[in-house]
């Protein structure tokens, strides 16, 4: 179970889907460049940043889902592209182009998200950046937030609040018996799964709980989760909100795993772009000048 859990498939990119993202890129006045950055640990982190020519100062960073890559976020980018947003789309370490072969679902993810941040701001020099995730990538997303204050927002679809806790859900779901079975029969092998990753791989995968990064952190916050999600239940992103009642929860009927974009696309977009725009520091600081 733990070499599964730190050792996922990797989809590779394809020439074909790269070339339909400089057919998006295109279609949006907009360029296409790989990108690299080098992680604390020296591997190497891949990934595309996406301009508008007409961009609007703002930048927003992408993180995608277990054994995903960077292309599985491509209808987020083209949604915030369209908005004169500038997009990076890294592949998480162990994942994509990116070097690597665990996962550590936030534990060493947090440091690069914090990285890719500062390379984003250094070379961009956005008058805000924000974060958006899917599943893994939203969990580790809010698991960054813990020690990375410098987003000005971020929301985060479907993500798990304890690495534990999707634990129990996972075992199972092979048996439609809800997370009971790991809470209970299977515990044991749950807890010798931790133990192993803590022995042979020094990862303490307990730790791993984007719920308490997020009601540690003063970035505000829009969790959004599907009703009928049968990935990751929605009672994770409740679990979060009712540890900090100050996070915005948008449930969505009648969407499973990340489909709200699906389900809901025009409501989708308006809270997306709305939450960003009402969290810019540009628009403070105008408001703040306006009232001097």
């Amino acid at each position: 179970m733990a070499e599964v859990t730190i050792h996922p498939a990797r989809r590779a990119l394809t020439e074909h889907e790269r070339a339909q993202v400089v057919e998006m890129a295109g279609r949006h006045d907009s360029e296409l460049a790989d990108v690299e950055m080098v992680a604390d640990d020296g591997i190497r982190l891949r990934g595309w940043t996406i301009r508008p020519k007409k961009a609007n100062g703002q930048s927003v960073i992408l993180f995608h889902g277990l054994s995903d890559n960077r292309v599985g976020m491509i209808g987020y980018a083209e949604l915030l592209v369209s908005s004169g947003y500038t997009v990076l789309l890294p592949d998480a370490r162990a994942h994509g182009a990116s070097e690597g072969t665990t996962a550590t679902y936030g534990l060493l993810e947090a440091n690069d998200i914090r990285k890719w941040y500062e390379w984003l701001q250094a070379r961009e020099h956005s008058g805000c950046i924000f974060g958006f995730g899917e599943s893994m990538g939203a969990a580790q997303l809010l698991s960054s937030l813990a020690s990375e204050s410098g987003f000005c927002a971020v929301a985060a679809e479907s993500p798990f609040s304890t690495l534990r806790e999707i634990a129990y859900d996972r075992v199972g779901q092979f048996s439609h018996t809800g997370p009971w079975l790991g809470r209970t029969l299977l515990l044991p092998v749950i807890e010798a799964a931790f133990a192993y990753a803590r022995w042979h791989y020094d990862l303490d995968l307990a730790r791993a709980s984007p719920m308490e990064a997020a009601s540690s952190s003063r970035v505000p916050i829009l969790l959004v989760h599907g009703m009928q999600d049968g990935n990751i239940p929605v009672r994770h992103s409740r679990a979060i909100k009712a540890h900090d009642p100050d996070l915005v929860l948008w449930e969505v009927p009648g969407a499973d795993h990340g489909g709200a974009i699906s389900v809901a696309p025009t409501e989708f977009r308006e809270k997306l772009i709305t939450w960003f725009s009402s969290h810019s520091r540009e628009k403070q600081s105008n408001t703040v000048s306006k009232l001097r």
